[in-house]
């Protein structure tokens, strides 16, 4: 099961903003510069890019990488599936404005193509998809560079690359930043998140052990998780928490109702999305006799994550300062 589904204002949104500019112009000099290639790695694959002008990008994670590094007049249009939340919440929604949204539905090369693109953003198995016929090989046979998300090439085809989920994030945006030739902004705005992570983590709770977290993405026979290899691992730890599951070396998973009943979570994070709001999800746990006696559950100790915060870019970090309040507020 492949994770295709998406509210970061707050105080966040204040440094966020600063931090994504106007726009960004290509650092490396002339056109001549911007013509030429340079080699980034996809993945694990070493692959050259010239500065793409037409790019699309699929979900809010992908499109927010670029509008935060100032690309927008590089983005030709965006898909975004039903689940995520309207793109007006977003801290970018100013951007989104300037560009087209091409399809509310799954990525496809046919879209790609009658878009005259040059460049998709995408991750694997939650854009890319062998089953659905639109892979980066098969876009380099069309001439159309493509980018993944570093923290999805945990299982890529012959090309893997295992990252913990906020080094992956930095990545990205730094390799984005290489591409565009715009290496100095990506400095400045990874620079950014990393002090925003740092400064949650100075303020995590201390001392005893930390607080067991389960994170509930759906799921009613078995329920759907958060394992290692994704932000909300990242977002647990850093705020001072422990994931119930991060010693499953897994992206998005499947588990079981017994593992869960037997790590008695104290904290309950919803994943919140457009075809499953949280409301329901909780009425579910709090009836489930696999989970309606769980300290979480009983105490009312749940934490709604919006997709966007939960899915690999930028808004990753306002999800982890929500969560990282909240947690120092929680009564144990």
């Amino acid at each position: 099961m492949s994770h295709t589904r998406t509210i970061a204002l707050g105080s966040a949104l204040a440094a966020t903003l600063l931090m994504s500019g106007c726009g960004a112009e290509v650092e490396s000099g002339g056109d001549a510069k911007a013509a030429e290639k340079v080699t980034v790695k996809r993945c694990g694959e070493p692959v050259s890019y010239r500065v793409p002008e037409r790019a699309v990008a699929y979900e809010g994670g992908s499109a927010d990488k670029l509008f935060s590094l100032g690309l927008t007049q590089h983005v030709t249009g965006y898909v975004m599936p039903p689940a995520n939340p309207p793109v007006s919440e977003s801290p970018w929604a100013s951007e989104y404005a300037k560009v087209k949204m091409l399809s509310d539905d799954l990525l496809n090369k046919e879209l790609v193509v009658e878009a005259k693109s040059d460049f998709v953003v995408a991750g694997w198995n939650s854009g890319f998809s062998d089953q659905r016929g639109i892979t980066p090989k098969i876009l380099d046979k069309l001439g159309i560079q493509s980018f993944m998300h570093t923290e999805s090439c945990f299982n890529y085809p012959k090309y893997p690359q295992k990252v913990t989920p906020f080094d992956a994030l930095y990545s990205d945006l730094e390799r984005l930043g290489k591409i565009f030739r715009v290496e100095k902004k990506a400095e400045r705005v990874v620079d950014g998140l990393k002090k925003r992570v740092a400064a949650v983590e100075e303020k995590a709770p201390a001392g005893g052990d930390p607080a067991p977290v389960f994170l509930y993405d759906s799921g009613t026979d078995q329920p759907f998780t958060a394992g290692s290899q994704v932000p909300p691992n990242d977002i647990i730890k850093a705020a001072g928490g422990r994931n119930i599951f991060d010693g499953l070396d897994e992206r998005w998973t499947q588990v079981n109702w017994e593992a869960v009943t037997k790590a008695e979570p104290e904290v309950v994070i919803i994943f919140d999305y457009g075809d499953q709001p949280a409301k329901k999800k909780i009425e579910f746990l709090k009836k489930s006799p696999h989970t309606k006696e769980l300290p979480a559950v009983r105490k009312n100790n749940f934490f709604v994550l919006d997709y966007n915060e939960g899915i690999s870019g930028p808004r990753n970090i306002d999800g982890l300062e929500k969560f990282g309040k909240y947690l120092r507020e929680l009564k144990r």
